[in-house]
């Protein structure tokens, strides 16, 4: 059998507690505390990984997942896997809970959720829903190579929505916060009032009009348009798709893709909901531009695509104690120098499209499909008619290029993001963005 030639563990302590209402009703108090391990092995070109729980001895879990990697070079070899050479972390400046939330009583926590949930309920919202969510997390990491290193985190957060409908047609308002702090989370941020927001929009979209489709100006918002730089130009930077041939941005670096308007930037290191002080491969947390003025600047990597493209390790990420991948943290498009107004003035006959409610990518392809939460018509320079069910679709390099203004008031939203059967915290983000034209889709 070949010799194992590099070993990790990530061992992780992990408290969660859930608690989520149904109409204002308990559905669900959850507390879980969990111990256990990832251990991976690398053997010529085979990775092996085993995970344990409760009480396990490190040592067997290295040995195991040695023995799956030499298994596997014997059996299938394949070419040997490089990694990227790295350093041991320097932790500095992470995020400290102000109000440990493990210090406030369950029934306090309920108290507030059904307070929130109460103050969706406007006139006019048929059902609502309410999650609240804390994490607290000690991970340690340690490899073959010397490195010995962790951190503890909390994660604290919360998801209303609230639901409107008359004659078969559904509306729903959707506000959330999630972030790297303590139940201060909740005094820093004006709960009720997002709450209600998430009432009112749903009464609102239910009287709206429903949009007509076609190839129009738009400006869209800091959520829309951060969702599109997470989902439309941040998967495609991640380096593992490259090296699949699943990006539209293989062997693009170097090469004008987007206006010269446009920065895109991954920053892990930003105390937001996809913050990390080091990766699930040790490596300490950085910024990387993406897209520079409009040129391909840089993909994300972990240690085996920065040693296979040239890069820098840093954006490997996993759940729990699951198989690491390259991931994205914190995604946005940095500010410009105009302003809402100014784009109001370009625009003057198009669309403004607010809020996000998910959608499609493919890579490969770079096409996308994202549907807004709100439209309104933009006619003679002003925002008028509130749009309902709109959606934007189109070909990422080609939005990137149509952007004529970009906005001076980044602002950031937070969530997870599913890749691999794995969900992360992440954030993104963009000030306002003009785009000269794209294809909006309506009913």
């Amino acid at each position: 059998m070949s010799e194992v030639c590099f070993y990790d563990v990530r061992v992780i302590d992990g408290t969660s507690t859930s608690i989520v209402l149904d109409n204002g009703n308990i559905e669900e108090i959850s507390v879980n505390y969990s111990r256990g391990c990832g251990a991976r092995a690398l053997c010529g070109g085979s990775w092996g990984l085993t995970t344990a729980e409760g009480n396990f001895d490190i040592k067997d879990a290295i040995t195991s997942a040695s023995e799956l990697a030499g298994q596997m070079d014997t059996i299938s070899p394949k070419e040997k896997i490089e990694l990227k050479s790295m350093e041991a972390p320097v932790l500095k400046d992470i995020p400290v809970a102000e109000i440990d939330p493990q210090d406030i009583p369950i029934e306090e926590k309920v108290q507030l959720l059904k307070d929130i949930d109460s103050h969706a309920k406007v006139d006019g919202i048929s059902s609502t829903s309410a999650v609240y969510s804390e994490t607290s997390v000690k991970m340690q990491y340690i490899n073959s190579e010397g490195i010995d290193c962790e951190y503890d985190l909390i994660r604290t957060g919360f998801a209303i929505s609230a639901v409107a409908s008359e004659g078969g047609v559904y509306q729903v308002g959707r506000e959330s916060r999630f972030g790297v702090s303590g139940y201060e989370l909740f005094e820093k941020n004006d709960v009720f009032a997002l709450a209600e927001s998430a009432g009112r929009t749903a009464v609102e979209l239910l009287g709206a009009k429903a949009a007509k489709g076609g190839t129009l100006p738009v400006i869209l918002d800091p959520e829309l348009a951060g969702v599109f730089a997470h989902e439309a130009v941040g998967h495609a930077s991640e380096a593992d798709l490259v090296l699949e041939g699943s990006s539209i941005l293989a062997n693009r670096i170097g090469e004008q893709i987007a206006s010269p308007l446009i920065n895109i930037i991954d920053d892990p290191t930003l105390h937001e909901y996809g913050y990390y002080p080091f990766d699930s491969e040790g490596v300490q947390s950085s910024k990387t531009t993406l897209i520079k003025d409009g040129v391909l600047n840089s993909y994300l990597h972990s240690r085996e695509t920065a040693a296979a493209l040239g890069g820098t390790p840093g954006n490997c990420r996993a759940q729990g104690y699951s198989s690491p991948i390259v991931r994205m943290s914190n995604t946005y498009i940095d500010n410009g120098d105009s302003n809402f107004d100014e784009m109001l003035e370009e625009v003057k006959d198009g669309m403004y499209l607010t809020g996000s409610r998910g959608g499609q990518v493919n890579t490969g392809e770079g096409i996308f499909q994202f549907n807004a939460e709100k439209g309104y018509l933009v006619e003679n320079g002003e925002v008028t008619t509130l749009l309902r069910d709109v959606s934007l679709s189109g070909k990422t390099l080609e939005i990137l290029n149509n952007v004529t203004l970009v906005g001076n008031d980044l602002k950031m939203h937070s969530g997870r993001c599913g890749k691999g059967g794995q969900l992360a915290p992440v954030s993104d983000g963009s000030p306002h963005i003009s785009i000269s034209k794209a294809l909006v889709g309506g009913a």
